[in-house]
């Protein structure tokens, strides 16, 4: 008797022992990735730019497997339009959003080639079709789904991949951040939840597991690209009842 198919590994398994820098950490889907990467057995370099926060992710990850800590950072948004744009936001949102990415992913690149690593940019669905009222945020995430595909071209003959994911809606603080109430952000979310396919928004794990995907060897032949995880809202062009 032949002996039984081995089973498959467990997905992400491969990023057992390797160091992830994962940055704005803090909260929201940087946390859910720090949380996850954890539980792989990832060692990790956490930044965001709120310290309690912060600490209390770190101890979270520490219970999930975490071996060692290393802290400190962003993503941010603002609520806009063309005719209430406001320079100072915009400049603030691509600081945030392009130029801190670009700008760690060009000093981190000599080790990413010394070690064939990867990068995961996380970026949104609204760097693919228009966002209602966001637009510094949209504009900026378009950027850096472009620049995701600039830099894998640029870094692929080295064997290190560069790709991005797309999140659609997912409950997080940037929301409030951006300056609704507890009141509006809570009608936000189930406004959108017409707005996807799937009738919901989306969890910060589902979000995790992708970029787990993307940045181990799970996915070694994928370079350049933007997956979405929105639920089909890319998929609708008008609101849904």
């Amino acid at each position: 008797m032949s002996a039984p198919p081995a089973s498959p590994s467990i997905l992400g398994a491969s990023l057992r022992g390797k160091v992830a820098l994962i940055t704005g950490a803090s909260s929201g889907i940087g946390a859910g990735v720090a949380r996850y990467f954890a539980s792989l057995g990832c060692r990790l370099a956490l930044t965001g730019r709120n310290m309690d926060n912060l600490q209390a992710v770190v101890e979270e990850c520490i219970e999930r497997g975490l071996e060692r800590d290393l802290v400190n950072n962003a993503g941010t948004a603002f609520f806009d339009a063309i005719e209430t744009l406001s320079l100072e936001n915009f400049d603030t949102t691509f600081a945030v959003n392009v130029r801190a990415p670009l700008h760690l992913t060009h000093l981190l690149t000599p080790y990413l080639i010394a070690s064939k690593g990867t990068v995961v940019n996380n970026s949104s669905v609204y760097g693919i079709r228009a966002p209602p009222a966001a637009l510094s945020y949209g504009a900026s995430k378009t950027a850096l789904n472009h620049m995701t595909r600039c830099i894998a071209e640029e870094l692929a003959p080295h064997g290190v991949r560069v790709n991005a994911v797309n999140p659609g809606i997912i409950p997080t603080k940037i929301t409030a951040r951006a300056g609704l109430s507890d009141e509006q952000d809570q009608e936000w979310m189930e406004f959108h939840k017409k707005t996807h396919a799937m009738r919901r928004t989306g969890t910060v794990e589902e979000v995790a597991k992708l970029i787990a995907f993307l940045a181990s060897s799970d996915s070694s032949f994928t370079t350049g690209e933007n997956f979405l995880a929105d639920g089909g809202n890319h998929l609708l062009v008008t609101t849904l009842d």
